[in-house]
């Protein structure tokens, strides 16, 4: 049985071992292992390291940043079947779904990549006699990064890339329930050759958040999670001093216009609504289907979700994996009993799902829900507005294109949202109106790729500032501009050797 601990100053650090927390293999309801609860001693050890480490990566040219960050996307390329392997032994999900989540990751790495470009400031000569100005911007110091279960290795990618090629030092609080991503990449970066003390990991639970929030030296905190723990990172982290960008729930829609293509949208519903087992704030957990198309379209829907196959994830057959704990299946399966109780109509019961193995889902060991299929939901209901973040696809009838845009603007959430149209022109409307920070026009799940910045509206982010892309960079970075006066020439002496960065 494994034993996960933190890892602080380059090596594992077993930390206070009063408090521990069990990991469990989701296919089987296993104890797989046991994780390190941190104390606040064992955060402000890693803090400390960390500032221990700053001022010299910090100072740190552009040019050694960026070797470290060369070597360390081909380490983690090279290990991205092992990471992924340890991802789907601890979440859950498919292992070829686990490897989709890496190499998203890995895209924010390759534009890391891109520092030197990222971090070039303005310069005006001559402002007045003999005064030039520039601006510069400049790393923060210690930066922390409190990350969810749903993408272990994603989720944490999004935030130390920047971090650390912008010269900060970084700890990282990964999810209890799927820890042992954060020590692998720990490992590669090291032996990336980044200094230790620089990159840092402390497991843990609130006492460790709250340690993160509170702490004097730790400058900034990036946050994905749900909703009411995103406003207490955001609400406690700011009362603290620090800058914060803590990226909440959502409730995905999906527009459909009568002219759409209906198997490219059934298609795009069950890949958006049960990838992941539903486990991400991405999924499109709702289809606003503009009549007539809701019989034909929901059919379509079933038809597909009867063919999937729901198994273990380092089963090569399974498309669709458990979810992550015991608890979190029975908050998620009891929404299935509350939608026929709103007046939905049960289309797919996942509860009936056949398991690779042996069973249906509510019989088999581990924590099991299948693909879910409810219709009729009633706009405003319960099912339709609170996120289930399971494999729950919910079809609201509506009965134009103002309709569904209105019920997605009264949301509590704005964070991505697709419309299904051939009509360019309903299409341009969409994007202009829907308030929600991620649009996907006939792509299911609009995540941006790396050099834009991810984050949606509303109770989806709190705080300015969105992930990676230039919002990241600047995030991670505080700007100063020089004024500066030189009057007399300097010389520095004769050298025929051919000129190198150092």
């Amino acid at each position: 049985m494994k034993s996960v601990s933190h890892w602080i100053d380059g090596a594992l650090a077993e930390g206070d071992t009063s408090r521990k927390g069990e990991i469990f293999n989701p296919a089987t309801g296993e104890v797989a292992g046991h994780v390190a609860m941190a104390s606040t001693a064992d955060v402000d050890t890693a803090v400390a390291a960390a500032a221990a480490a700053f001022p010299a990566w910090r100072d740190a040219s552009l040019v050694k940043r960026t070797q470290v960050l060369f070597r360390f996307r081909e380490l983690m390329y090279a290990h991205r079947d092992e990471l992924a392997a340890l991802i789907s032994a601890e979440h859950g999900k498919v292992h070829g779904d686990a490897l989709g989540e890496v190499a998203r990751g890995l895209e924010v790495v390759e534009f890391a990549c891109g520092i030197p470009h990222l971090l070039k400031g303005g310069f005006s000569e001559g402002v007045s006699t003999r005064v030039d100005s520039y601006s510069i911007r400049q790393p923060l110091g210690v930066v922390a990064g409190i990350t969810p279960f749903n993408f272990p290795a994603m989720v944490p990618m999004w935030m130390y890339p920047l971090a650390i090629a912008c010269g900060n030092a970084f700890v990282l609080k990964p999810s209890e329930k799927d820890p042992s991503a954060s020590l692998l990449m720990a490992r590669l970066w090291q032996e990336a050759g980044l200094p230790d003390g620089v990159f840092n990991v402390v497991q843990g639970d609130k006492v460790a958040v709250d340690r993160l929030l509170e702490h004097p030296d730790v400058r900034a905190v990036s946050f994905v999670g749900s909703t009411p723990i995103a406003r207490y990172v955001y609400e406690t982290g700011t009362a603290h001093g620090k800058r914060v960008q803590a990226l909440g729930g959502a409730k995905n829609h999906m527009l459909v216009l009568p002219d759409a293509d209906l198997d490219l949208v059934a298609d795009s519903a069950v890949s958006a609504g049960f990838g992941s087992a539903g486990e991400r704030c991405m999924a499109i957990s709702v289809v606003l289907a503009v009549e007539p198309v809701g019989d034909d379209l929901v059919k379509k829907i079933a038809d597909r979700v009867d063919k999937l196959v729901v198994g273990p994830g380092d089963d090569p057959r399974s498309e669709m994996g458990p979810l992550v704990t015991r608890e979190h299946r029975d908050k998620v399966a009891s929404y299935l009993d509350l939608g026929l109780e709103e007046g939905a109509k049960l289309v797919v019961d996942g509860r009936e799902t056949a398991v690779l193995g042996g069973g249906t889902a509510a019989e088999a060991p581990g924590f099991w829900l299948g693909p879910t299929v409810l219709d009729h939901v009633p706009a405003g209901s319960r099912v339709h507005t609170e996120e289930i973040f399971g494999p729950v696809l919910s079809i609201v009838r509506v009965g134009s294109y103002e309709e569904g845009v209105q019920i997605v603007n009264g949301g509590e959430y704005g964070n991505g949202t697709a419309i299904f149209t051939n009509d360019g022109g309903a299409a341009r409307r969409f994007q202009n109106e829907v308030e929600v920070g991620m649009i996907g026009v006939n792509v299911p799940i609009p995540v941006p790729m790396a050099f834009y910045s991810f984050g949606g509206w509303k109770a989806s982010l709190f705080g300015d500032t969105h992930v990676h892309g230039t919002e990241g960079v600047h995030f991670y970075t505080r700007g100063k501009v020089v004024t500066s006066r030189w009057l007399d020439p300097s010389h520095g002496g004769v050298n025929l050797g051919f000129p190198t960065n150092k």
